[in-house]
């Protein structure tokens, strides 16, 4: 990992970086898969690349002018649009798209992408790892309110596990030192890098999904049940520094 630039939070990867973030990427996508489906075999689980591109208003009001950075508008019509400062409302708008489609997608559902998000970070030096342009991996695992699995508590330990084994260091699970609008519950993962405990994952039970789930009743009307996200955000642009770290060792 390499600063090039005059200006912190902007890094060059290496080869050998870009590998290791790939491998654990597939890595990562297989392990929650595992263990969704060994919860229930029912969880039908994609994949999808979105634009780093945004409309602004699909972006939480939570991020203001000093979070996200903009897109010039050329023309009064332009569309505003920002980088993104995460996934998440790109994957849910192709997950309703999917469970509102003729394809009879149902629930649970669970979308996941890995790619570049970008927020106006202060500047601090490399090693707090806040980066202006970053790569997340986020699972958005939606299911109705009304099961009896706890996919949120079952998906800790297996989560804490795939990350150790990955990073080879010393990992935990403590309570988040933030707990979103929109989330119920938030734990995070931190790696011990030498320096200090580094959040590389957060584990959330969302209740923002934009739509409920409906069910035909035999009296022709239709139930609607809500809907809950588990969302395991993973930084791996931090999975990959904690690895330089084990290996420094």
């Amino acid at each position: 990992m390499l600063s090039l630039y005059q200006s912190n939070g902007l890094v060059h990867w290496t080869d050998r970086e870009i590998r290791l973030r790939e491998m654990m990427q597939a890595h990562f996508a297989a392990e929650v898969s595992a263990f969704l489906t060994a919860a229930n075999p029912a969880w039908d689980i994609r994949r999808v690349e979105a634009p780093q591109l945004t409309p602004r208003e699909l972006v939480s009001g939570a991020y203001g002018p000093e979070d996200i950075f903009f897109v010039e508008r050329i023309g009064e019509n332009d569309l505003q649009l920002v980088l993104r400062p995460e996934t998440t409302p790109s994957t849910y708008a192709y997950m309703t798209h999917l469970l509102n489609s003729h394809a009879r997608v149902k629930l649970p559902l669970c979308v996941w992408q890995a790619g570049k998000s970008f927020r106006r970070e202060q500047d601090q030096v490399t090693k707090h790892m806040r980066l202006k342009e970053f790569w997340q991996m986020e699972f958005q695992c939606a299911f109705t309110a009304d099961t009896a699995n706890d996919y949120h508590a079952a998906s800790l330990e297996p989560v804490r596990a795939m990350i150790e084994a990955m990073v080879r260091l010393p990992t935990r699970i403590v309570p988040s030192d933030r707990l979103p609008a929109y989330s119920q519950t938030t734990m995070d993962v931190e790696v011990d890098n030498g320096d200090k405990w580094m959040e590389v994952c957060s584990i959330s039970r969302r209740t923002d999904f934009p739509q409920a789930a409906r069910f035909p009743t035999k009296g022709g009307e239709v139930r609607e049940v809500a809907v809950l996200v588990l969302e395991i955000a993973i930084g791996l642009d931090r999975c990959v520094y904690s690895w330089g770290a084990a290996d420094a060792r």
